[in-house]
């Protein structure tokens, strides 16, 4: 009896010690292999605890300097009321006097610099005051030019767009230009009856489109005078236009000053509406007398100036300083 019952305990004590030791093995194993990550977490909080302290610290001093300041302020506060209370009335008196009047002066100057600031050198000139260049008016903000196209003036034509950049140049911002010919034809068709916007790069493209332009010309600007005038002079209060040409191939001068008389005078007033000048290109070899004798005319009647350059010398409207050019 005693043998049967001894074969029927499958788990004695020996068993179960080495169970529990190789379970025991393996947490000592799942533990060592944690030591990496355990010490990592340790640093970090470290680091933490490291810059809490610093923050602490920058706290602290921060408040310190406040306090210093605040006792600065208040002895210089105290300074203050001391000196005021030695002053004598008449003393007091002085010193509002003298600050209140230096109040004034900057005041005054403040509003002189603030409206000078709002006037451009074209703004500040009086009526009769008006500033020029190369004896040409430069007071309008919007600006027209009517170039003759014709075979003669191609043969100079580097030339007249030189010419045509320099008169930009007198003009240095507008509120907006427009080119055509002589006939009344547009130099950009896209902007017909409209104004250019006057930026660098539109600048910088239309001189570049003038370079390769030709197009049909009678020599008159009879034609681009109408079209101008009636197509822009009520639109703007400060207009310019430009005539470019060396001849005038017209049988009279009456047409050109018919049309002007017509189209660009103020009907209360009598006075032209729109400034017209004129760049006469005269070549040694070509008889330019019509064109500078119209010219000189026109420009008479319309406020504006003649500027007369010679086909081989190095004159230009840029360093002509003063007075019309013949």
């Amino acid at each position: 009896m005693k043998s049967r019952r001894r074969g029927g305990e499958l788990f004695g004590l020996s068993f179960l010690d080495v169970i529990c030791c190789g379970f025991g093995a393996m947490v000592l194993l799942v533990l060592l292999s944690k030591t990496d990550v355990v010490g990592g977490a340790v640093d970090a909080v470290a680091d933490l605890l490291g810059d809490v302290i610093a923050e602490q610290k920058r706290n602290a001093a921060n408040e310190q300097q406040r306090v210093r300041l605040a006792a600065q302020t208040r002895t210089l506060e105290d300074e203050l009321k001391n000196e005021i209370a030695r002053a004598s009335d008449a003393d007091l008196a002085a010193m509002k006097k003298l600050i209140a009047d230096r109040r004034a002066q900057v005041k005054t100057l403040q509003a002189e610099i603030n409206a000078t600031a709002r006037q451009s050198p074209r703004a500040r000139a009086t009526t009769d005051e008006v500033v020029k260049v190369g004896g040409i008016p430069v007071d309008s903000d919007h600006i027209i030019f009517i170039v003759d196209t014709s075979g003669s003036m191609q043969t100079m034509w580097q030339r007249v767009v030189r010419e045509m950049k320099n008169v930009l140049d007198i003009h240095p911002k507008v509120k907006g230009f427009q080119i055509m010919n002589d006939n009344g034809v547009y130099l950009i068709k896209a902007y017909a009856r409209k104004w250019m916007p006057d930026t660098p790069s539109r600048r910088k493209s239309v001189l570049a489109a003038m370079r390769n332009w030709t197009s049909f010309s009678n020599s008159s600007p009879v034609e681009g005078l109408e079209v101008a005038l009636r197509a822009y002079a009520k639109r703007t209060d400060k207009l310019a236009i430009y005539i470019f040409g060396d001849d005038y191939s017209g049988g009279s001068y009456d047409p050109v000053l018919d049309t002007l008389a017509e189209l660009n005078r103020d009907r209360a007033s009598g006075k032209p509406i729109v400034r017209i000048h004129a760049i006469g290109f005269l070549p040694a070899n070509h008889a330019a007398d019509r064109f500078a004798t119209l010219m000189r005319e026109v420009t008479r009647r319309n406020r504006g100036a003649f500027v007369g350059l010679g086909f081989e010398d190095k004159t230009s409207i840029v360093n002509l300083k003063r007075g019309n050019a013949n």
